[in-house]
């Protein structure tokens, strides 16, 4: 086995524009969904909102130079949608895309491979107002507009281009990652028509980046799920899980369709999307090179009776181990639940670099593409000590693990070409504010006060300059 990564390998990591970036409403930018729903968390939960967030919008020049301290080669990050079209349909704002325009130089002049996401979570507020938001086919229209008008912008210097982030977690926690108006959170049907209206703007995405010459994938949150015990039922339970919560989504990006037992389940259960004719043609014509994984955890199942309730994913807001609102129950097909033979995080996230293996192995088996990791971190409580230190060894821990997973099935034949994990800096955790941190730069700033947001390089800071300069073989 050769140890060291390839010379191109994109070594990096990730971000989002509204957990980051701040700037709100500056500079011409209209409010997208995320700045209503974390408002209402900070006045519910008292976490942050996204109002200054972390102050990448001010401070980017700043992030890239550390960016290249470390010696990034890539960066993922998101383009705020209402930054450039600030009521979500065709009046371009200047400022907004020359902000876009400027990080962009800023990262090729510093040699670092820009890779923006079409979208990750932060739809103009206007359009929720207007029908609904991702409720709505109308959306399709509106995100072609936008992509449209991006990808050619920018078609000289993107060579990936990351379409939606994370369909499956949109589903599992919809009203988390979407505006879901009251009357309409009772109808459990429409999780999967905002994934299906997804899934065209995807294919459109797909098209419009082949057009200007790019390459284009999603960006899935991905956890395999293993059966609880040997039982043949949980083994069925297992792949049940295994075609809903993941193969439904990968089937439609690399095989045109949707996932043949996953879409019989939900029309058995009243929960299957409404399609026109020509939709899944729409999505065979328009297939992704890649497949950017958001991998954190791994997930187990059991059998479940048909007599249970129907439950969604639960999640833990404390960060207090073993305190999880529930698990996932599918009557008949599926019931989600925790794994006793793998610790976890302070928020219950099974730890599992071996499952980021078995991902890889399983998934170039399936689909024959290319991967880059987009997200993979650990998220914890960062304690910044009286001479300005954060001690993060556990961070190390974790991304050492997961690196050496990857190269292990790169060694078996699959084809990574990069690895950016969650997050570049410290930013704004859509669940959990900033207490829950996961960025190699701290950023001194908390839910109640904002202070600079200085940013102070942590322990993990240098361990993973180290790892990208010996191209991965420097992992002590």
């Amino acid at each position: 086995m050769n140890n060291a990564f390839p010379k191109d390998f994109l070594w990096g990591a990730a971000t989002s524009a509204y957990q980051v970036e701040g700037a709100a409403q500056e500079d011409g930018k209209g409010l997208s969904q995320q700045d209503i729903i974390n408002s209402e968390r900070h006045e519910k939960f008292g976490f942050a909102d996204a109002s200054v967030a972390s102050d990448h919008y001010h401070k980017y020049k700043e992030d890239i130079a550390l960016f290249k301290e470390m010696g990034f080669t890539s960066y993922r990050f998101s383009i705020a949608w209402s930054r450039i079209f600030p009521n979500g349909e065709d009046v371009v704002n200047e400022a907004g895309i020359q902000f876009y325009r400027d990080l962009i130089k800023e990262l090729k002049d510093n040699d670092i491979e820009p890779i923006p996401t079409l979208y990750h979570y932060d739809l103009p507020w206007p359009l929720v107002e207007k029908y609904g938001g991702w409720l709505s086919r109308e959306v399709v229209k509106d995100f072609e507009v936008f992509a449209k008008y991006v990808i050619n912008e920018f078609k000289d210097d993107i060579k990936y281009w990351i379409t939606i982030n994370e369909q499956s977690i949109i589903v599992q926690y919809w009203t988390q990652k979407c505006y879901v108006l009251p009357e309409y959170q009772d109808n459990n049907q429409l999780r999967y028509q905002i994934n299906h209206h997804m899934n065209l703007a995807q294919a459109v995405a797909v098209k419009l980046a082949h057009e200007a010459g790019a390459l284009a994938g999603p960006a899935l949150g991905y956890a395999p799920v293993y059966a609880r015990t040997c039982k043949p039922e949980d083994q069925i339970a297992a792949l049940n899980a295994n075609d809903l919560r993941n193969a439904y989504y990968l089937d439609v990006y690399f095989r045109g369709y949707y996932n043949v037992a996953a879409l019989t389940y939900l029309k058995q259960a009243g929960l299957a999307p409404e399609m026109e004719e020509g939709d899944e043609q729409f999505f065979a014509e328009n297939l992704s090179d890649f497949f950017a994984i958001n991998y954190y955890d791994s997930q187990c199942a059991h059998a479940c009776p048909e007599g249970e309730e129907r439950r969604w994913s639960g999640y833990n807001l404390s960060g207090k181990k073993g305190d999880m609102s529930g698990f996932e129950t599918h009557p008949g097909f599926y019931q989600m639940c925790s794994n006793p033979e793998l610790r976890t995080t302070d928020w219950d996230w099974a730890i599992d670099p071996i499952g980021l293996e078995y991902v890889y192995r399983d998934l170039y088996t399936r689909y024959r593409v290319p991967f880059m990791i987009t997200e993979n971190g650990l998220g914890a409580y960062d304690e910044l000590t009286p001479d300005g230190k954060v001690h993060d060894d556990y961070r190390i821990d974790y991304l050492r693990e997961h690196i050496q997973a990857t190269k292990r099935a790169m060694d078996m034949g699959v084809e990574v070409v990069g690895y950016m994990p969650w997050s570049a800096i410290d930013l704004l955790s859509t669940s959990n504010g900033y207490k829950k941190r996961y960025g190699l730069i701290y950023v001194d700033r908390t839910d109640d006060d904002v202070k600079e947001c200085k940013r102070i390089r942590k322990d993990s800071f240098y361990w993973y300059k180290k790892v990208i300069a010996s191209d991965g073989t420097n992992l002590d």
